[in-house]
This record gives structure tokens, sequence and C-alpha cells, in this order.
């Protein structure tokens, strides 16, 4: 039988996950925050983002540094070997030299910036692969989560719904999208909004859990029925 509908018929029937025989264990002061609340599943997840966040974040921080490094070794040898650089500050031609260094100033503590932020990207991005997710529980009005002693508690209210799992049901990614976000502005205009996202990442009963989590989402759902008049 299909996954999917295993899930279903797991939840149809009032199954609770919780009471599987690989069930995780929670740390105390967390089992104690959520109470008497019905556990529709407990989870830890494997890492704090998918893999693949934390790769793109390395790969685009390389690419980053590697062009301003360029960039900057270029002016520093064309210096060090007597020629001049000509560029515009400004919007006014200038040129540098051994001789010159000061209109050197500002373009150097620019490029040095950009090749800061490249290997802050880069470092970020390694460390991210090894930054370890926290716990999450499922209750039949909330999603809560826990790492290092700090609990964050979400209504199901608060999720729009749009879900993805990443994975099968051995060991998968469930990604929810949150009502929450940022508004941010395209470069050729206009403007997208950008949800908050929250990922549950590298979990067993990943299918099983994701359609727990959408059924309560679709039971909690703020948005009022729209009734077609016929």
């Amino acid at each position: 039988m299909p996954n999917s509908i295993q899930a279903k018929l797991m939840l149809k029937c009032g199954y609770n996950l919780f009471n599987m025989p690989n069930k995780t264990i929670l740390p105390p002061e967390f089992a104690s925050a959520i109470g008497a609340e019905n556990k529709e599943f407990a989870v830890k997840a494997e890492r704090e983002k998918p893999i693949q966040k934390s790769i793109a974040m390395i790969l685009f921080g390389s690419v980053w540094t590697a062009i301003s490094g360029i960039a900057m070794f270029t002016g520093i040898n064309q210096i060090l070997k007597g020629e001049e650089i000509s560029f515009k500050l400004n919007g006014s031609p200038a040129v540098a030299s051994l001789d010159n260094l000061s209109a050197l100033l500002m373009p150097g503590i620019m490029i040095g910036i950009f090749v800061l932020i490249g290997l802050g990207m880069l470092c970020f991005g390694i460390y991210s692969i090894f930054k370890k997710g926290g716990y999450f529980v499922g209750t039949k009005n909330r999603l809560v989560y826990y790492k290092n002693g700090n609990i964050k508690s979400m209504d199901w209210e608060q999720f729009n719904g749009n879900i993805e799992v990443r994975g099968n049901d051995q060991k998968g990614t469930i990604i929810l999208q949150m009502r929450t976000g940022k508004i941010v502005h395209k470069k050729h205009g206009g403007e997208r909004f950008v949800p908050d996202i929250v990922y549950i990442t590298g979990i067993p009963n990943a299918l099983t859990i994701e359609q727990i989590c959408r059924k309560r989402i679709k039971e909690n759902d703020p948005t009022p029925t729209q009734w077609k008049t016929i």
C-alpha cells in the first residue's frame, strides 16, 4: 500500500505517531512545556536547514569571494609592477599608482568589504552543514520547536498550507511556508512576498507527518470559505 494512502488511513483512524515503537525521547524541559497536550508526532531534525541550502550558500560565497579577490589581486599586482590604474571615482576619472595611492583608498575599502562578505557567506555555509536541528512536536493546535533551551510555539493557523516534502517516508524533509514573511523588491521593478520557512529536515515518517501537518493547517485555516452561488 502506498505511503500516502497509509498516512490517510492512519489519520482517519486517529493513529498517534508518538505511540510508534521508534518514538523520539524529548528533553525533560521540552516535554514539561508540552505538558498534557496530545503529541501527534515528535521528531528530532537531522540539521537546521536542508543540505542543499548550505551547498548553495557555499557555492555563492565561493564565487563572490573569487570575483572580489581577483579584482583586488589584479589591482595590487598592477600597482606593484609600477603601472597606473585608471578608474572612475564618484563619476570622475581617477588614476592611482605607487606615487598616488590615496586614490585607491575608497575603491580598496569597497573591494575589501565585498571580499569579507563573500568569506562570511562561505564560512556560514560550511558552518550550517554541521549545524544540528532541533526537536519538533505537533499537537492538535500547534507546532512546537525546541533547541538549546529555547522553545518556539507556532499555531497551525500561522501556516499558509503550502508544504513540500523531499525524500521519502524513511527519511525526508518537510518544508512549511508561513503567512508571515517579507517584501522583496525585484531588480526590474515590482515586488514579491517571500514567506518565512520552517524546515523539518532528515526525519523518519516524513510523508505521514506531512499529512498530519496538512490536516491540522486546513482545520485551523483562518481564511473564510468562499461559497459560490449557482
